[in-house]
């Protein structure tokens, strides 16, 4: 086993905080899964940056791909995000090949973390972690992952107590610097009958045009989720910035960052909160 390269459980304990170190990719290593493919034109924003709800798509794809070659498709087929962090370090940009390596940097009985690191072969790079929770389609509950599974997991990673930690809470109505209506359509929902993972990346693509200063430096962009958002029901996106010095709620460590957060709530439900904030 390459200790060096493994992501310790003093480490990530250390760090459970939204501005954590990312687990560094373990290579070489013969359990990173690693694949490339082309940056087309529907993952792109006008200006030809890979956006934020396209590399999440990619995320997703990523997973598919290595379940299907770690030969655990059958068995484990349903996966619940409940937080994806990403970190656009440098935009990637269209017309370039995308080289995509995935590996586990935590693990329990019926959740793990997942890093992906998105690379442009010209240039360019966005780093991601994804806390994924196993799901039971028959008892709708988190589920046990096969030891077998586990143990291929866990040969990128020492950290096998991995725990759920919320970093974020959502903002209140009262404060907020603007409350918009996002609209739920057909075409955003997925196999669970919810609004997929990556619409809810849409909705920073859309914050980010009306703040194009974010994409100036590198950008953290952190979406937890708290609950579903189905077909039909009324989404508002709640928006609030808090300035550096103003607040200490996201830890000392971004004491001096401006940070902007996102509360998508359904009346009085909060379904998700992102929160993004310059590296």
């Amino acid at each position: 086993m390459q200790r060096l390269a493994l992501h310790s459980s003093q480490t990530i304990l250390e760090s459970m905080t939204l501005a954590k170190t990312l687990m560094p990719v373990p290579d070489p290593h013969p359990d990173v899964f690693d694949v490339q493919w082309p940056l087309r034109v529907a993952d792109i924003d006008r200006a030809g940056r890979l956006k934020f709800d396209a590399a999440t798509r990619h995320i997703q794809d990523i997973g598919s791909d290595q379940l299907r070659e770690m030969g655990y498709e059958e068995t484990h087929p349903a996966w619940i995000v409940r937080r994806t962090m990403i970190d656009l370090i440098e935009p990637i940009t269209f017309k370039d090949t995308l080289r995509l390596r995935r590996w586990c940097s935590g693990t329990s009985n019926r959740w793990c973390e997942m890093r992906v690191r998105i690379e442009g072969r010209r240039g360019g790079l966005m780093e991601s972690e994804a806390f994924w929770i196993n799901f039971s389609q028959e008892t709708q509950a988190p589920s046990r992952i096969s030891d077998d599974f586990l143990a291929g997991l866990r040969r990128t990673t020492d950290v096998d107590r991995l725990r759920w930690k919320a970093y974020l809470k959502p903002g209140p109505r009262e404060t907020a610097v603007a409350i918009r209506k996002y609209p739920v359509r057909v075409s955003d929902i997925d196999l669970f009958d919810h609004m997929n993972n990556s619409v809810y990346w849409s909705v920073v693509e859309e914050y980010l045009h009306e703040a194009p200063e974010l994409l100036a430096a590198p950008l953290r962009v952190t979406i937890e989720h708290d609950s579903a958002v189905a077909l039909g029901e009324d989404l508002e996106i709640i928006s609030h910035v808090y300035p550096a010095g103003s607040t200490d709620k996201f830890g000392p460590e971004l004491t001096d960052r401006t940070v902007t957060t996102l509360t998508y709530a359904v009346g009085d439900e909060t379904r998700a909160v992102a929160a993004l904030f310059a590296r």
